[in-house]
């Protein structure tokens, strides 16, 4: 048997994935809880030695045997967190998260300094937000002093797991364009931009590497920790939504993914840069050496899930009570900003229900306009796709909300293109597998591409494909009027 490896370090949990490429199958998989330290002023952290110890648990629950058959592992981390390592490679904080919005002033610090948010787009193709990583590196600075002056290494959590892999530093072109320290249409650091917080910042960015070439091997003591072949290839891996997008097939313009977890994230593959003036889209580079160009939203399943809390209703019984609700929620609206926000840019933002009257103020409103607020904010970034000439054809849906049927129904129809649903649930981590064995196969092979293998081994047969139905199409596209006359009028509250 041979297989390839994928790990996906997700926010909430981390998960490994072991594949069979020659019969095409899922041989083992494995999961362990991440837990998160959270505060009243936006703080989201965690501890880099819990992802030490999820990843040791994860190897630890695969059979000895089929963790032997491993030539090559990809990892797929979540985005944008900072992970500041001394010259040891110990952490010296937290890991600030990227759905932490404590950095509101370090970001108004930043573009102050770059002379405004016009001159960071057009020097590194990106606006200073919150979620973005410059920002924790500089609130590091602003709130301890002591930790940055150790500081020596600045990596993100798939970085930081190659590192515990192979010991070596590096990062490679799709997850560092999402740090705002980088120029993303020259794929290369921004020297001026990581000044801008301190000098020092520059030496402490890891060598950047292409994304079909190798970031190391498993070391010695990787090896004996993880119980994996000494030697195996450590792919370059990449961020958590540029490995979704191999996992669910979008490496080719025109396809579009759809992530529906924690956050709420829409991109799709391009092979030049997409700089969006406005910001809302993120300029990112793909993990296949091309462009992503990305909307996220920190509030995806939050809403959903807070409401079903407070309905007290497991998620089948949510989402019946939601389809027995007409389209629009009969009036009910939901600005979903429990977490604030990152597009609309909206760090303060808070969740508010509008629209209540006491003829719809009912349970299954409540659920109905819970889920479709979620999929209006994904529509803010198709909008700002159409109008850079980005020609949509399909979307790909993943992440855990892609498991409900009316969640399916409802973004195929606010977006009005078809949704298709792989057939595997785990985007990222297949998605670290495939790039695992293009750059194996590349080592053979210096001309292969990864479209082939993305044909061959994304599973969409025994998925499932959802058409979008013009009455419906119509009545979402009046649903979508309401909810933006909330958030223009609420916004300024959050500014």
């Amino acid at each position: 048997m041979k297989t390839v490896c994928g790990i996906d370090l997700g926010t909430q949990s981390c998960k490994v994935v072991i594949y069979d490429y020659e019969k095409k199958s899922v041989v083992a998989r494995a999961q362990a809880p991440v837990d998160m330290i959270a505060g009243n002023d936006g703080t989201r952290e965690q501890k880099a030695e819990w992802y030490d110890a999820a990843l040791e648990d994860c190897f630890g629950k695969i059979p000895a045997g089929i963790r032997q058959t491993i030539a090559a592992l990809g990892v797929s981390g979540h985005q944008h967190s900072l992970v500041p390592l001394d010259e040891a490679g110990k952490p010296l904080y937290n890991v600030k998260l990227w759905c932490d919005t404590s950095t509101a002033a370090e970001c108004n610090q930043i573009t102050a300094a770059a002379g405004g948010e016009d001159k960071l787009i057009a020097e590194t193709g990106l606006p200073m937000r919150p979620g973005y990583t410059a920002p924790k590196v500089q609130w590091l600075k602003n709130h301890k002093p002591e930790a940055f002056a150790k500081l020596r290494h600045i990596l993100l959590p798939h970085d930081y797991i190659n590192f515990l892999l192979t010991g070596e530093y590096a990062a490679e072109y799709g997850d560092a364009s999402g740090s705002a320290l980088m120029d993303v249409r020259k794929r290369e650091w921004s020297a001026r931009i990581a000044g801008l917080i301190d000098p020092a910042v520059i030496g402490c960015l890891p060598k950047l590497i292409s994304s079909d070439q190798s970031a190391g091997r498993v070391s010695a003591t990787a090896a004996r920790r993880f119980g994996i072949p000494q030697d195996a290839v450590v792919a370059s891996g990449g961020g958590d939504n540029m490995m979704s997008a191999i996992g669910t097939g979008a490496v080719r313009d025109g396809s579009l993914t759809m992530s529906l977890g924690t956050s709420g994230t829409l991109f799709g593959f391009s092979n030049t840069p997409v700089v969006d003036p406005t910001g809302n889209l993120a300029a990112f580079c793909s993990s296949t050496n091309g462009w992503l160009p990305l909307l996220c939203t920190m509030n995806c399943t939050v809403a959903s899930e807070e409401f079903r809390t407070l309905l007290g209703l497991g998620v089948k019984e949510f989402d019946a009570e939601a389809a027995k609700a007409p389209i629009g929620a009969d009036g009910l609206v939901v600005l979903p900003f429990f977490n604030g926000e990152r597009t609309p840019n909206l760090p303060n933002g808070r969740a508010s229900l509008n629209g209540a009257t006491s003829a719809n103020f009912k349970r299954e409103n409540l659920a109905r306009a819970a889920l479709e607020a979620a999929i209006f904010g994904m529509r803010i970034g198709l909008e700002g796709f159409k109008e850079l000439g980005y020609q949509a054809k399909e979307i790909r849906l993943t992440g855990g909300g892609a498991k409900s049927p009316l969640w399916q129904n409802i973004a195929a129809n606010v977006m009005d293109l078809p949704v298709r649903v792989p057939s595997s649930e785990e985007a990222a981590a297949i998605g670290g597998a495939i790039q695992a064995l293009w750059v194996l196969e590349k080592q053979a092979n210096p001309g292969a591409s990864i479209e082939p293998l993305v044909d061959a081994h994304v599973a969409l047969e025994g998925g499932i494909t959802v058409n979008p139905d013009p009455v419906s199409v119509g009545a979402y596209n009046r649903a979508y009027a309401d909810y933006s006359r909330y958030l223009e009028a609420l916004s300024p509250l959050y500014k």
